[in-house]
């Protein structure tokens, strides 16, 4: 991307056009240009290989749309300041700033206890004092705590822009084609009735479309099987290598990475130590495959093993059931592996993995999706759709995974 410029062609959506001034500043600051070096969708591209895309460009996408839709909102006669306007772009803009390289990965791992909007409200406020408080609008609005509420909604809600730009843009890197939603049509749909996002009735089946390729999303590509064995083998050899070195044995990392290896970082240590924050926004997608390059060839066996296995992509097997695994399955693997690799039991428990993964849908309870009717009566989605679809949707799906590594041909 030349700095000179601020129209930006992306596969998505076009040209993306980028006023000069507060919301370039932004494009072009480091903290943002990080994001070019973390992949939107993990480690994804181990089952849709075109799954390339990054944070960055899910940002702008999400800013696109952001544009559009204050457009068609003024254009309905709902009043926005250009200082609203500004601020609510800034926000979708910086929405994503605090993920780390595949993301929850290291929320579980290397940090404890900290989110990554947590990071991303740290990094807001951060850049705010560079810029002498010109973010101040954009983080109240990120924070729900600016009197328009549905502002916020777009950054964070049923429909926000987030949401609408993911779908959509993994659906085309993935070419998972039923993902593929009708933003344009979604957003045109949109209007404000106090102070809340509302559907007119005409968009009612985009919506119902929208929320079923969610679904779609979620269980084919989010949560498929093999992505969630890949990314239980990067949890297993980052927890391997940190308790190597808590042992004080030698473990290759980057500066960043070597960081939290070598500390325990917990939420409290997080918020009082500023060099968690200043080696945090220095990791990103290479430091985690840089790492598991060496550690392919470290005395370990452990963390060779599972690092081989990321690296020259050899999955753990899956199978997924609604019930959790029995504890004597797990300790007939166990005594299995621990034979197989010639290690210890303990040592065996880094090749078995038992996630349960809980999602639903569409949840009214934490920010429903209303449809507005041209005599002004307003009603959820849920009663509005002749889709019994919808109403299944609210419902909690639970799945249990039992990952584990596949026997030696």
């Amino acid at each position: 991307m030349s700095y000179e410029r601020k129209i930006i062609n992306d596969p998505v959506f076009g040209f993306i056009n980028i006023p000069k001034g507060l919301l370039y500043d932004l494009v072009c600051h480091p903290l943002l240009q990080r994001l070019t070096r973390i992949r939107q969708l993990g480690l994804s591209s181990v089952v849709y290989p075109g799954a390339q895309h990054t944070r960055f460009q899910h940002s702008l996408g999400a800013y696109y749309l952001m544009t559009e839709a204050i457009q068609h909102l003024t254009a309905k006669g709902n009043f926005i300041f250009d200082s609203e306007a500004e601020s609510v772009k800034a926000a979708i803009l910086m929405h994503d700033i605090g993920h780390g390289p595949f993301s929850h990965v290291l929320e579980d791992t290397i940090v404890r206890g900290v989110s990554h909007e947590d990071i991303s409200l740290l990094l807001m406020e951060r850049i705010n004092h560079e810029m002498n408080g010109q973010l101040t609008l954009a983080i109240q609005i990120f924070k729900d705590e600016y009197p328009k509420r549905f502002l916020h909604q777009l950054v964070s809600g049923q429909l926000d822009m987030d949401r609408l730009d993911y779908l959509r843009r993994d659906s085309f890197y993935t070419g998972v084609t039923e993902g593929n939603i009708g933003s344009a049509r979604i957003i045109k749909m949109l209007d404000v009735k106090d102070d809340h996002l509302v559907v007119e009735e005409k968009g009612i089946y985009s919506i119902e479309n929208f929320l079923m390729a969610r679904r779609l999303m979620y269980w084919q590509v989010y949560l498929h099987k093999a992505s969630v064995a890949y990314e239980r083998m990067l949890i297993a050899a980052l927890l391997r290598a940190k308790e190597l070195a808590a042992k004080g044995i030698e473990v290759f990392a980057s500066p960043a990475l070597r960081f939290f290896l070598y500390n325990d970082i917990n939420r409290d240590i997080f918020y009082s130590r500023p060099e968690c924050l200043e080696n945090f926004i220095q990791l990103d997608d290479n430091d985690i495959w840089t790492s598991l390059k060496v550690w392919c060839n470290h005395p370990d066996k452990v963390l060779s093993t599972l690092s081989a296995g990321m690296v020259n992509r050899r999955l753990f097997k899956v199978e997924i059931s609604s019930e959790p695994a029995t504890e004597e399955r797990k300790a007939e693997l166990t005594r299995q592996i621990s034979e197989m690799l010639g290690v210890t039991s303990e040592e065996a428990t880094y090749f078995i993995s038992t996630p349960g993964i809980e999602k639903n849908m569409y949840d009214p309870a934490d920010d429903s999706i209303d449809i507005v009717y041209k005599d002004g009566t307003i009603k959820n989605i849920a009663e509005a759709s002749d889709m019994l679809n919808i109403s299944l949707l609210s419902k909690k799906v639970k799945k249990y995974y039992l990952c584990y590594i596949r026997a030696h041909k």
